[in-house]
Order: C-alpha cells, then structure tokens, then sequence
C-alpha cells in the first residue's frame, strides 16, 4: 500500500554573534537540525549560553554547555521524551561544570568558576521545549510585538545591584525551567543574551526581522542595534521560524519496514522471504506466530506476522512495526530479543528470539498451588523485565500471564510489545492516544478506565495482579475493575485478601499485594523493586498480625449475615408492636 508521505518539521535559523566592545567573546551558540529518524525521534535543538564575565573560564562553560548539550541530547535514548532526555543531559553538563570549578584556584567562589546561563529551544512534532536557567531569554513573536516566555533567574538587590539566582556550574544541583507550547507553521522564536535584550526594545527586535533581507540579516541588524545602543557586553541572538509542522503521521520513525504491505498467512511447511515456517505457534485475533528456521545460518526464531483483521488499520501497523523497533532498544536478560534480519524484508512482520518453554498461564495450570519461594523467583525475575521498560521510559501496558515466558531453565521473559506505550514516539505522533486502552482489561490498572494515560505505576498494578494470581488462581477484585468507571466506583472496589485462599500466608506478604494493587496509583508502590522487597523481607507496616475482616474474607456471606441480623430485628420489632399495639 503506498500513503501520501507525511510533511516533516522544517525551520529556518538565522543567528549573529559578537563580541561587542568585550576583547573575548564568552557567549556561545548553536543548533542542530537532523535528518531521519533522529528529526522524528529528537527534533530540532537549538541553544545558547553566557558564560559570566567576572570569570576567566566563563567561555569554556558557555562552549561546554552548549556543546555537550547538541551531542548528547542526540544520543539519549530514541525512547525518552524530550523533557527527561534534555533534562538529564543539562544536569550532567552542570555537574561536569562544577566539578571543574572546585577543581580551580578558587573552588569556593563561583564568580571565578565554570559558571554560565542556558537556554535550549527543542522543536519536535507540534510542540516546542523550552529549557531555561540564567537570564538569557527565549521570546516568541506575537503579531507585532516579542512575548517573553522565560523568566530571568536574577536576584535585584537594588538599582545598581543585582545577581545571577540560578546558572548552571555553580552547585551541581541546577533547577531548569521547563515549558512547553504548541507551535504551528509562521511561529517565530528568538533566544537573546542579556548584552542583546538589555538594550534593543522588543518591538525593534521584531520590526527588525519583519524588515531584513533572511534571518541572517536580521539577526547581525538586531546585535549591531545593541551595540549602537551602548551595550557593553556581549552579544547573541537567535531567530527560529517554523515553515512546516507535521502532519499526519509524525514522520517515517521506524525506517523502510513502516512501509511494507504485510506478510501474508501461510500455512506451515512454507518457504518465506528466506525462511523455512515450521509450524504455527500462536493464532489470535492481532497475529500469527511461526516457529521458523532461518535458511543462510539455521537459526530458529519466532516470525510474528500481523492478522487479516488488522492489516488495514495504519494505527495497527504501526503498532506492529514499532513492536520489534523496541525490542532492539532493550538488552535485559528478562524481555524477548529480537532477531537481527539476514536480508532486506519484502513484507512487514517482526523477527524475535525463539524461547523454548512455556507461558506463565500453563505453568499455573500445572502449578495451582505452588510454593511462596517460587513466586518470589518468578515475580522477581518479571519485575526486573518490565523495569527495563521503565528506565526506558516505556510501560508495557499489556501484562498478563500470557505475555510472560518461562523457559527450559526457569528464566521469565516479558514478550508482546505491541501495547507499548513510549515515551519518545507519543511525542512525535500527535494521532497517538496515551490514554487508549490497549492491554487485557483484567490486567489494567484502575487509572485508566477513568482516561489517565498508563503509568509506571500502571504496570506496577498488572504485576501485583500477576502476583495475587500465582498464589491464589483468583483476582484481587474479581471482575470488577473493569466495570468501575468512575472515581466513586473505584473507591468501593474491596481488596479479597490473600489469606482467604491461602490462610498459611504470612500477613505481610498479603499487605504487600494489597499496596501494589491499590486501586489509587498514588498508594502503591513507585517502583517494583519495593514491591518485590516486600514480597521477601517484612515490612513493619504490614506484619501487624490483623486477620482479615469478614467482610474482605467472605463478602457474600458478610451480606447474608447482616441481614439475617437486620431480618431478626426486624422480627422483634414487629413482636413488639403485636404484644403492645400502639393507643
């Protein structure tokens, strides 16, 4: 099938710098437009420092800033959002910086140290990012006049006295300003040191760019306005305009294989695209599963191709392609491998490690009610799984028995990417619905059957669930979860406890499950490690040996009992009345 391609985001930057009446320039800029996929996944990042003036070592920290920041933003995971990827690296560079000033002649005075502001500006999909520390400024063009959307982190102590509050370098704990703005094409952005905007008005900035000849121009006419004002620092400007947003999809992120017209259905024995299928080991309603030989090396993978049903559906295909991108991007002992391809595909499907074992729903069948030390193992082991999707910034969104493999040597595997929701591609696909429901409705998390996107501590619930399962072959709310659709139902939503199934369990083990699936995502547990810790070692919160209330335990028999209470009193009453009538 071919698609009208999608238009990409493109800008035009013009930018000027100069020393001004200063013999060193101590400011520092750049930006960086990439091609594909790195202009899908990261955007387009512009930046700009001002090194402090009282120190001989403010250039090399505006260099650094801003260098580190275009190079190592660019290698952060595809899968981290901009905001996690951009912070992160600006913290590194502030770090860096302050290393390098306590390592100077004078390690308590900043004044002298590797000190400087940062503004970033990150054009990706429709939004832009902006990242902000000091009193540089980043400004956008509004009609005729220049809004200021940062705030300058400078402390007035009075006319003729003021300070730097925040610059990176000075105690390797920066606070960044972060913001973000739906940006559409016409938009122009313009970042300034204070040696520009102390000393041109915001109005002449912008008549300035409506009347040059390229933003070159404009930006050289706006420095030499400063100077001719009086300025007597240094000088830098930049002008971002956006020609084009994307539209549609937010460009071609996964490369030629988003293209492809899926494979076809065969039935095994069949030779395909250099494979030898063998037999089929999976058929559902999203796609078919093949055990397969591949024939140059005689490596046996597992070739997933997508269903009829399916096909058509671009969000579908998508979704499938996207499914063997993320399993190149982890490397964890415990999530499914995929198989690097020998040759250039002729259809679209994916290629993964062949596990030989079995899901974790036929080891519950054939273990109804297995030791608490083996679940720990297991749990453990698919906690360590999914965590590799979280520091990726990635949640699974579809954990379930059936998504969990146990191989040969007793090693689990999380497989089935194709609900993942990630971080860095939701970005730059505005179509994509983070609060879209994709995984099994008896394994998703209460949040998001209100319309909240899923969340770590989404998957932290579906694991807890795993858990409970394992260990007593029933849910922790039956099936009510998926019934409750508002705040109020889920606050009537009863825990049954463990011990009502297995009363040998110690009370802390159940305290556990309970907090990991809480229905509120706010009481359980922020990270599976926590949760998996308490599964093995006592928590002091939960070892308070308090038997489960009977309406937790039996909540049907609680019913009955209260109103065959209710029904005796109501008996007596009526006796009463019958032996003493009202007059």
């Amino acid at each position: 099938m071919s698609a009208e391609p999608a238009r990409a985001l493109t800008v035009t930057i013009g930018q000027h710098s100069a020393a001004g009446r200063k013999a060193e320039n101590q400011d520092f800029h750049g930006s960086l437009v990439p091609g594909q996929p790195a202009l899908g996944f990261k955007g387009i990042a512009v930046a700009l420092a001002d090194g402090i003036s009282s120190s001989a070592a403010g250039a090399a920290a505006s260099e650094t800033a801003v260098k580190s920041f275009l190079s190592d933003y660019y290698a952060t995971p595809d899968t981290w959002s901009v905001k996690n990827a951009a912070q992160r690296v600006i913290a590194a560079a502030d770090s860096w910086l302050y290393a390098q000033t306590r390592r100077g002649l004078d390690p308590n005075d900043a004044d002298r140290g590797y000190v400087t502001t940062f503004d970033a500006l990150i054009l990706k999909g429709r939004t832009a990012h902006l990242f902000h520390v000091g009193d540089g400024r980043i400004w956008r063009v509004s009609g005729r006049s220049l809004e200021q959307v940062t705030e300058d982190h400078r402390v007035v102590v009075s006319a003729a006295e003021s300070y730097l509050g925040r610059a990176l370098g000075v105690t390797g704990r920066a606070e960044i300003d972060y913001q973000n703005l739906a940006i559409a094409a016409g938009d122009i952005f313009v970042l300034t040191t204070d040696g520009v905007h102390e000393h041109v008005r915001p109005r002449d900035i912008v008549s300035a760019i409506a009347a040059a000849d390229g933003l070159d121009a404009a930006a050289r006419a706006i420095v030499e306005a400063a100077l001719a004002a009086g300025s007597p620092d240094n000088l830098t400007i930049q002008i971002v305009r956006i020609d084009a947003v994307t539209e549609g999809e937010a460009a071609d992120l996964l490369g030629d294989v988003e293209g492809l017209d899926p494979a076809p259905l065969l039935d095994p024995p069949a030779e395909f695209d250099g494979y030898r299928l063998l037999r089929i080991l999976h058929s559902g309603p999203r796609s078919r599963v093949y055990l397969a030989v591949e024939a140059e090396t005689g490596a046996r993978v597992a070739l997933k191709v997508l269903s009829l049903d399916l096909r058509d559906d671009p969000a579908q295909r998508k979704r499938f392609a996207l499914e063997e991108w993320i399993a190149r991007r982890i490397d964890n002992p415990h999530v499914l491998k995929a198989q690097p391809p020998a040759r250039r595909r002729s259809h679209l499907y994916a290629v993964m490690r062949y596990v030989e074992g079995q899901t974790l729903t036929q080891w519950m069948r054939d273990h109804a009610t297995p030791e608490l030390e083996t679940v720990r193992g297991l749990v453990e082991q698919l906690a360590r799984g999914v965590q590799a999707f979280h520091r990726r910034e990635m949640v699974h969104q579809d954990l379930r028995p059936d998504n969990v493999l146990i191989d040969t040597a007793g090693i689990v595997q999380v497989i089935d990417f194709g609900a993942t929701m990630v971080a860095g591609v939701v970005e730059g696909d505005p179509r994509i619905d983070p609060a879209e429901i994709l995984g099994t409705v008896q394994y998703t998390a209460p949040e998001c059957f209100l319309g909240a996107p899923s969340t770590a501590a989404s998957d932290v619930f579906s694991v807890g669930v795993i858990a409970y399962q394992m260990l007593t072959g029933r849910l922790p709310y039956g099936d009510a979860v998926p019934r409750a659709r508002t705040a109020s139902a889920q606050r009537r939503l009863r825990y049954a406890s463990a011990l009502t199934v297995r009363p040998l369990l110690p009370v802390w083990v159940d305290g556990a499950l309970r907090k990991a699936v809480h229905p509120d995502p706010l009481k359980r547990y922020p990270t599976l490690s926590e949760f998996v810790h308490d599964l093995r070692y006592p928590n002091p919160a939960f070892t308070e040996a308090r038997r489960p209330a009977l309406l937790e335990r039996d909540p049907l028999l609680f019913w009955r009992l209260l109103s065959l209470v209710l029904g005796l009193v109501a008996l007596t009453l009526a006796g009463i009345l019958i032996a003493h009538p009202p007059r």
